[in-house]
């Protein structure tokens, strides 16, 4: 069996974005050489997050304003987590976006559905940040 780790690192220089990470994985896949198995890739930060959905900019858009209605930046005295930092909100954001996927290989490519394509999603940007790819299989 194969067992192949990558970090993807990430530094987003506003507050929030989504990412299409599907080309780095896809290229970790290739570098891998599994033809079958999984993949695993997380987020390694409490306010950032991994997550499978369309690549589609109207979408994205309603990611944002819903996600701002659920957990608003500010008034950042709101929360009770805020105090050195003000990012209670990144982390609530995180919690509904998930931590990470796992898609499987086969035939050496990842598997997924039409549209499906794997994102980074960042809540609390403007600094170094790292996604792990994992991959495993034959």
């Amino acid at each position: 069996m194969i067992s192949y780790r990558q970090e993807l690192w990430f530094n987003v220089p506003g507050r929030r974005a989504f990412i299409n990470i599907t080309p780095q994985v896809d290229e970790a896949l290739r570098t891998a050489g599994v033809k079958e198995g999984l993949v695993l890739v997380n987020a390694m930060h409490i306010t950032a997050s991994v997550f499978i959905n369309d690549d589609e900019a109207g979408l994205h858009h309603d990611y944002e304003v819903w996600l701002e209605k659920l957990a608003p930046h500010e008034p950042v005295n709101q929360y009770r987590h805020n105090g050195y930092e003000d990012n209670a909100d990144a982390h609530l954001k995180r919690q509904v976006m998930g931590r990470e996927v796992v898609v499987a290989i086969t035939n050496g490519k990842l598997d997924l559905g039409p549209w499906e394509q794997i994102f980074y999603g960042e809540f609390d940007g403007g600094r170094k940040k790292r996604v792990l790819v994992k991959i495993i299989g034959e």
